[in-house]
């Protein structure tokens, strides 16, 4: 004791005693917080949101279940039957989606439009519905409304199923068309990114080698033919092996046919059956366009007695095949003229057009007196 009655505790007992105290309330203070921290991590899944590829400037999320969403990247994996829910943030929202849900106007995809967010929901989910899904905010000026480039988010979601290696189609033999001046692509895309593909020749009846260069292989897309060429035109298919089964899947058949003509607005002539006809004779113009095989191509005619006399008009098109392994499209429109009468001599203008523009060409008819 001190000359006041107080006991006196030597420094260095002082000291271990005070070290001992703060660690101990050190100690108590990390199990107090520790469960915290365990009750956020499994809230918010940070490992899930690496494996689907994560990206913080994305906008799309999908809805887990009450109060747990995650933030989709490039890819994800889902099974096939469970109601599918994405989420886009923004109070203007645009969606893209597999088109064939609007081609036959599917009535288990629902879009809405909530106040903060947009929401899309996919019922009972196949196969199928395999695909690019994405979303972004849609910028209004009054009436006009753009898309804000910058803003889309796209996630590729499998639906895997194990019946199913490939995603189905309605068309049981597809057409290719390929062309020298770009890549061309053999579709059969499958279910699960984790599946081996391999591409077949009907005849002759070949594995076709891929090298990863001219011939590589993407899961969202199929085969891709970097330098199409007619030694790549005929039949194929695509063989799939499954995991789980011993007898591989095979693919919907495609031809793939070499294509001569390049795009671009229709190529176009006209003739008539004569240029110089007499009162009371027959004849016609044909107007004809080689093309692209599956390039629409729509006709329209000006004509000497237009309005005030009867003609006949009949629009066809089919496939030829032009030198060795060209394919291309030709299209008509025949206008005939019945019983000459004068107003029916002059100038014969046919329009084609397609998606790339418009050709006109005209031909003269005159009086054989």
């Amino acid at each position: 004791m001190n000359a006041y009655g107080v006991p006196v505790v030597p420094k260095e007992t002082k000291f271990q005693s005070v070290c001992q105290q703060v660690k101990r309330k050190k100690e108590a203070g990390e199990n107090r917080i520790r469960p915290g921290r365990k009750r956020v991590k499994a809230r918010y899944p940070k490992v899930k949101e690496k494996e689907a590829g994560s990206k913080g400037q994305s906008i799309l999320t999908q809805v887990l279940d009450k109060g747990r969403f995650l933030r989709l990247g490039e890819s994800l994996s889902l099974n096939p039957g469970k109601t599918m829910e994405l989420r886009c943030k923004g109070t203007n929202i645009g969606w893209a989606y597999p088109s064939y849900l609007d081609t036959f106007n599917d009535s288990r995809l629902s879009i809405k439009q909530q106040e903060r967010y947009s929401q899309l929901i996919l019922t009972s989910p196949s196969a199928a519905d395999t695909g690019e899904y994405s979303c972004w905010v849609v910028l209004c000026d009054g009436e006009e409304c753009t898309k804000d480039g910058e803003s889309i988010s796209s996630t590729y979601i499998y639906f895997t199923d194990k019946d199913e290696l490939f995603v189905p189609s309605a068309i049981h033999f597809e057409i290719i068309y390929l062309r020298p001046d770009k890549p061309a692509t053999v579709p059969c895309r499958v279910t699960n990114p984790k599946i081996k593909v391999s591409l077949h020749r009907e005849v002759p009846a070949e594995e076709i080698a891929v090298d990863g260069t001219q011939i590589s292989y993407d899961p969202t897309k199929g085969f891709i033919i970097q330098n199409p060429s007619p030694e790549h035109k005929g039949a194929y298919y695509c063989k799939a092996n499954s995991t789980t089964k011993t007898t591989p899947q095979v693919s919907t058949k495609y031809q793939l046919l070499y294509v001569e003509v390049p795009s671009g607005p229709p190529f176009a002539t006209i003739q008539a059956s004569s240029d110089i006809v007499s009162g009371g004779d027959i004849f016609n113009v044909t107007c004809t366009v080689l093309g692209e095989p599956e390039m629409n191509v729509s006709f329209s005619w000006r004509y000497p007695g237009q309005g005030q006399r009867p003609v006949s008009i009949h629009d066809s098109w089919r496939l030829i095949n032009r030198g060795v392994g060209h394919t291309t499209r030709i299209s008509q429109s025949v206008i005939i003229v019945d019983d000459v009468e004068t107003i029916d001599y002059g100038k014969y203008i046919c329009t084609t057009k397609n998606k790339h523009g418009e050709t006109l060409v005209a031909t003269t008819v005159k009086s054989h007196e």
